[in-house]
C-alpha cells in the first residue's frame, strides 16, 4: 500500500527515532521547563521569517487544525484561530482524543468526568477566540495514539481535500500522542494533496534555544495583534481541569506556569 510506504518514509526521515513513553516522560517532566524569558532571547526565533494569516491560509483554502487532546489547538494556535475567525476563513478543528487520560488514577478527575469537562472547556475556549467554524471529535483513546497512527491517518484522509492547510503538533514534540498525530497528518496530507504545518507544544518545554533538534530552517512566525493575544490568554484559562493540581494524587497542574506564559507571545511559531 502506497500510503504505508509514505508513512515509513516520513518516520525514517525524522531526526532521530520515534519516541517511546519512557523517553517522552523524561522530556515532559522537567518541572517548569524552559522559561519564556529564555525563548524571547532566542536568535533563531527572532530570525524566523514572518508570514501573515492571509498568506498562511489564502482565500479559498480551508484551515484544518488537528489536536491530539482538547487544549492543544489553543496552546498551539489560539492566536491563529482568533485571526482566522476574524477574516472568516473556513476552519475545521478536529479533536483526536477526549483527553480523558490526563489525570491517571485520580478520584477527583476520573475519565468519564474528564471526557465531559474537557469538551465543555474546549467549547468555552473556542467561544472566547471568536471561533465560528466546525468542530469534530474522533474519540480515539487518549495516551494510546502511538499504536493507532494508521487508523487516524485513514480517518483524516476522508476529511481532507487538496485545498486544505492542515495544522497539527510537531512530529518530534516529545509526547507520544503529539508525535503520532503529527505522523498521521503527514501521511494524510501526502495522500490528499493538502499542505502540512507543524506546531510545537511540548517542544517549548523541553528544548533550549540552541537545541539542534528544533528545525529552525523551516520555522515561520505568524504575528498576532493585541486582540488575538488577549483572546488566546483568556482561552487558555478555560482549561481549568488542566490548570489545577490534582488534590487526591498530589500531582501538579498539567499546564505549567511556563506553558501559560507562552500564550502571551505576540506571535506563534510553526514549522512548514
Amino acid at each position: 500500500m502506497l500510503w504505508l510506504d509514505a508513512y515509513f518514509y516520513l518516520s525514517d526521515h525524522r531526526k532521530g527515532a520515534p519516541m517511546n513513553h519512557a523517553a517522552a516522560a523524561s522530556l515532559t517532566d522537567h518541572g517548569e521547563g524552559t522559561g519564556e524569558a529564555e525563548w524571547a532571547r532566542c536568535p533563531n526565533m527572532r530570525a524566523a521569517p514572518t508570514i501573515s494569516i492571509d498568506r498562511l491560509v489564502p482565500p479559498g483554502r480551508r484551515a484544518v487544525i488537528v489536536a491530539p487532546h482538547p487544549d492543544d489547538e489553543v496552546l498551539a494556535l489560539g492566536g491563529v484561530l482568533a485571526q482566522l475567525s476574524r477574516i472568516d476563513r473556513d476552519t475545521l478543528v478536529v479533536a483526536v482524543t477526549d483527553g480523558d487520560a490526563s489525570h491517571p488514577n485520580s478520584a477527583q478527575w476520573p475519565p468519564d468526568r474528564l471526557r465531559r469537562e474537557r469538551t465543555v472547556e474546549t467549547e468555552r475556549a473556542l467561544g472566547l477566540l471568536g471561533f465560528r467554524g466546525v468542530t469534530l471529535r474522533l474519540g480515539l483513546p487518549d495516551a494510546k495514539l502511538g499504536v493507532l497512527t494508521h487508523r487516524l491517518a485513514e480517518q483524516l484522509v476522508s476529511l481532507l481535500s487538496p485545498h486544505d492547510v492542515v495544522f497539527t503538533t510537531w512530529r518530534q514534540d516529545g509526547h507520544p500522542d503529539h508525535e503520532a498525530t503529527g505522523n498521521a497528518c503527514a501521511v494524510a496530507v501526502s495522500r490528499s494533496g493538502a499542505s502540512l504545518v507543524e506546531v510545537p507544544v511540548w517542544g517549548w518545554h523541553w528544548a533550549k534555544p540552541a537545541d539542534r533538534r528544533m528545525p529552525w530552517h523551516r520555522a515561520w512566525r505568524v504575528p498576532l495583534d493585541a486582540d488575538a493575544v488577549r483572546r488566546k490568554c483568556e482561552a487558555v484559562q478555560a482549561f481549568q481541569s488542566q490548570l489545577n493540581s490534582a488534590a487526591a494524587t498530589g500531582r501538579g497542574p498539567v499546564l505549567r506556569r511556563s506553558t501559560v506564559a507562552r500564550a502571551a507571545r505576540p506571535y506563534e511559531m510553526m514549522f512548514a
